[in-house]
This record gives structure tokens, sequence and C-alpha cells, in this order.
């Protein structure tokens, strides 16, 4: 079958694009052929200008049709525009399915989030009009975001009742969670398949190779060092103050650490605990001074080095560039005290690096990956807001519990190996590409039913 995965934008490190890599791969295995369709130029099969995520286009669409009315005359003349732009991309979207025979679309949040309005209007045209089939991959509804949630118009309203996402036999909705498919059916009365984010648990391991080997020694650490590692974007949700204030727990206690370590490396009193932070910043607050503030209070020493990472490795200018990968084999242990994610990549990450994790219980992680079975140090799952910053704090108890837990894996060989394996069986069994293949079977059958 010749398969259309669509998206705004492809070939970027967002989670949708990532997820559209992870798609492609399966259905190729399964002998389909795959084509991006998107608005990215120079990435993927067929290009439409028109959806382009990063035009200015895009972002006057989004700005007049939730923040203010500015750029028309009225709401009338934003209507014709949008319908107008609809109508070419419809156009251009039903050569291309044609040119190519694409029998099934995947159409990524464009039916879901409630952006680029022109886009879903052309999509649910084209897919009613050749009647064909279509998986709407919900990774993102516009009911979550609070930036979406004020419509300046009764046709923008029209359009999120109508397209977001539209009712059709011939559409299969995916959600990526137990929370999204409850919601899904009670605002739009639609049946969901919750397809979660998986990872390829069968590659090769990580590992200290020839092109990683000298990572601690370009970060400044030493052999002996124990690395903590904050492997996500720094931004607000991600909840960095709490990994800050485990870590300056355990390093107050340091002498607990002293001696064989559950590697076998030795820590003595000359080696450090240091924070790795490769992430990049995307924060429109004053979120990294805070962070650097709390590590100072802390007294932990943070290495922010986003600079020498880039999305694989290569080198630059006869600079090393690193990829996440890399930053994994060179952690001892993995933070994760994010309060919000609609699933969580980097959760996936640290169970195939074989790390144990320190993880604060967000939603999605009690309803869908908590009841699978992993065992990690737990941050609980209450937060409230830290007086005066509007920032995340948690009962200093459960800091004290985490910090004990991470000290006690550290020691212990046999325990610190015994969870990482556990894990990662788990995540082999639920959460791998050969997870998705046979949800994707599923689906594909089900339009013959």
């Amino acid at each position: 079958m010749n398969i259309g995965l669509a998206h705004y934008r492809v070939g970027e490190t967002d989670g949708v694009s990532l997820e559209m890599e992870k798609w492609r791969k399966v259905l190729e295995k399964m002998g389909h052929k795959v084509f991006f369709i998107s608005g990215t130029p120079d990435y993927g099969e067929i290009y439409i200008p028109e959806m382009s995520f990063h035009s200015e286009r895009f972002k006057k669409i989004e700005r007049n049709a939730y923040k203010e009315l500015s750029d028309y005359a009225n709401a009338e003349e934003f209507k014709e525009d949008i319908l107008r732009e609809a109508g070419v991309i419809e156009e251009k979207l039903t050569r291309v399915i044609k040119e190519n025979n694409i029998e099934l679309l995947v159409p990524n949040n464009i039916l879901s989030l409630g952006v680029a309005l022109p886009v879903a209007i052309a999509f649910t045209r084209v897919i009613k009009k050749l009647k064909l089939k279509a998986i709407a991959h919900n990774h993102d509804f516009y009911w979550e975001r609070e930036v979406l949630s004020k419509p300046t118009c009764d046709f923008v309203k029209e359009c999120l009742e109508e397209y977001y996402p539209p009712k059709d036999v011939n559409i299969k909705q995916v959600v990526i969670n137990e929370i999204a498919k409850k919601e899904l059916f009670k605002r739009k009365g639609l049946d969901s398949t919750v397809v979660p984010n998986v990872f390829d648990f069968d590659q090769p391991l990580w590992k200290s190779d020839e092109f990683n080997q000298d990572l601690r020694e370009k970060l400044g650490i030493s052999p002996n060092d124990i690395v903590f590692l904050q492997a996500t974007r720094v931004t607000d949700r991600k909840a960095i103050e709490l990994a800050i204030e485990v870590v300056g727990e355990v390093s107050r206690r340091r002498q607990e650490l002293y001696g064989t370590l559950y590697d076998g490396r030795e820590f003595t009193p000359n080696d450090r605990i240091v924070m790795l932070m490769p992430g990049l910043i995307e924060t429109a607050t004053n979120y990294v001074e805070f962070l650097k503030k709390v590590a100072v209070d802390e007294n932990v020493e943070i290495i922010w080095c986003n600079q020498i990472m880039g999305a694989e490795r290569h080198d630059s200018a006869g600079e090393k560039m690193y990829s996440l990968w890399d930053m994994y084999v060179v952690a001892d242990m993995i933070t994760y005290p994010s309060i919000l994610e609609g699933w969580g990549n980097q959760f996936l990450e640290g169970l195939f690096a074989k790390k144990n994790m320190i993880v604060f219980e967000y939603p999605v992680y009690l309803t869908d990956i908590k009841p699978l079975g992993f065992e990690v140090i737990s941050l609980g799952a209450q937060y409230a807001e830290r007086k005066g910053t509007g920032y995340v704090e948690i009962p200093r108890e459960k800091i004290i519990e985490a910090a004990n837990e991470a000290i006690k894996l550290l020691k212990d060989e046999k325990e610190y190996i015994r969870r990482v394996e556990k894990n990662f069986a788990i995540g082999q069994q639920h959460l791998s590409y050969r997870t998705l293949g046979n949800k994707l079977k599923e689906i594909i059958s089900s339009f013959n039913s």
C-alpha cells in the first residue's frame, strides 16, 4: 500500500516529527511504501509550501484565529482568505495523492491541534472527495493548549467543531494516551485507538566507542565523577528544579558514596557529582536564571552542553558534535521530573540506555506507563507552586527519599542491574517497534471489516 504521512514539518527534532520517522520505519518494514507530505522543502517526498509550520502565513492565521483579528477588516474577510487557501491546498494535495497512488493518508496533528485552519479543511475535503482511508494521528488537541482556547470569531469555532477532528467513517482516530482517548470521546463522541510512543529496542545498545570515548574529557568530567543526566529540553514544565534539589541532597551526603560504585569505579573525596544539561533551551521566561539560582543554593554543578550536541554525530568545522545518545552513555542516572508530558520520549530513552531514573509521576505516566510495572525512583505525583516564582516544588521528604534511593542504587551493582534489565524487558515487550507494528496492522485491517 502507498501511504502518505503528513505534518506541517518533517525531519526536525520535535516529538511529532520523531514519531513520524518511527511510523515510517515500521510501515516500510511491513512492506508499505511511505511518502512524507509536509511544508518542509528539503526533506521528504512531497512538498506543499502552504503547509509550512515556519511560514509567516502560518503564524498570521494562528494569531488572527486565537489572539486578535487584526489583519482583516472583519471575520468574513478572514473566512474568505482561509477558504481560498484551503482550495489551493486541496488542489495540490489531490494532485499528489493521485500522482503517487496514495491509498492511506495519515495526518499528524493536522486534524486535532486547531492551527493552520486551511490545511485541516483541505485534508478533510480530500479524504471525503477521494474516499481515502485515513488515520488521524492526534498527538495533541486544541483544548489542551491555553493559547488556542479563545477563538476570535464564530468561523474559528465552527472550524474547531467540524474539522478537529472531523467525523467520517473513513477516518480512524489514533491518540497517544488514555487521557486523550477519554477526552476525545467525551468532547466529540469519537472512539479512538491508543498507540503509545515507541522506541527501537532492537537496535545496538548505546556504548562507549571510538567516537564518544573522549566525551567525559570534553565535558571536563573525570572518569570516576558521578553524572546525573537531564536529557530533556530546558522548559518550565520539565520542572528541572526538582532534579537539581535531588542532586543537591545526594551531594550533601557524598561520603555515603565513597568506595566502589555499581559499575566498579571508585568514588573518592576528590571526585565530583555533576548534572549534565544537553537540551535545547526553550523558554520565554527567566527559567534558566531560576535554575542557576537553585543550583547555587543547592551547591550543584551543572554542565550546560547543548553547544556540542547535534541531532546526529558529526564533525563541524573540525569540532565533534555528539548525539543525545552519547550523553546517555556517560551518565550514571537519569532525572525526569516533568510535570506534564503527552507521553514521555526521554523515559523511553532511559529504559533503552539501561539507566536508573528519578521520575515525577505526571498524569500520563500514572495512566499509561506506571501500570506496565516499571521500577523507578519516584518523586510522587503531587506538586505545588513554589512561592514567588510560578515554578514547582514538592514536599521535602520526597526529595530526601529520592536521594536515599539514588545513593543505594549507585552503591549496589546487583540491584542497579536488576532494575534496569527489568525495565528494559518491559519496554521491549510493550513499547517497541513490534508493538507499533501490531497496532498498525490492526488499524489498517479494520478498514476492510
